[in-house]
């Protein structure tokens, strides 16, 4: 069997934060958007676009059985990923309380915090994970480039509805419940 679970495969199959590889039309949309946010003044830290399908499995099988109770010997291969999720005890019996610690160790040093989907946006190059802030009010380029919108309420946050509003049309939706999470479709 492959490599036992634990933080160490973290650092496998890392995700990326470049616009570059985001799919078309949203990488031409989300540079769009991003351009017009940055010009204005704004900050938008990006932590995530595209997340590799492994990456995705890792994350989503750590949770489930550190979180969700999942019995780490049942769950499903994935070519290319030797992952090995049950640890044993020195008479060769599952330890569940080892292999859900090491999947909980994941959980913490990939920074969980809600339930990663096998495949998304992400996996697909159609999301983005950005911090976006500002101070003051914000003017900013419109999609079609003939005009501005100001921006003064608040919060001065990727959680300000007008700015939401502005996303939409460069077609850069926002997932409300997910904080940084933007996509093709809003999911």
């Amino acid at each position: 069997m492959g490599m036992l679970s634990g933080k160490s495969w973290v650092d496998k199959f890392p995700n990326s934060s470049s616009l570059d590889d985001l799919k078309e039309p949203f990488r031409t949309n989300a540079k769009s958007f991003v351009a017009a946010l940055r010009k204005a003044g704004a900050t938008a830290d990006i932590s995530s676009t595209y997340r590799p399908p492994e990456r995705a499995y890792l994350m989503h099988y750590s949770f489930q059985v550190a979180t969700n109770g999942l019995d780490p010997s049942t769950v499903p291969a994935m070519k290319g990923v030797d992952i090995d999720w049950t640890y044993k005890d020195t008479t060769g019996k599952t330890d569940l309380a080892a292999s859900r610690k090491a999947a909980k160790d994941m959980v913490v040093a990939y920074g969980i915090v809600f339930a990663p989907s096998l495949s998304s946006r992400h996996t697909e190059g159609n999301a983005i994970d950005m911090d976006i802030s500002w101070t003051g009010d914000l003017t900013i380029g419109t999609f079609d480039g003939k005009g501005t919108t100001t921006i003064r309420s608040e919060p001065r946050t990727g959680a300000n509805k007008e700015l939401q509003t502005l996303g939409a049309a460069y077609r850069v939706f926002k997932l409300m419940t997910d904080p940084p999470h933007w996509s093709s479709d809003g999911h």
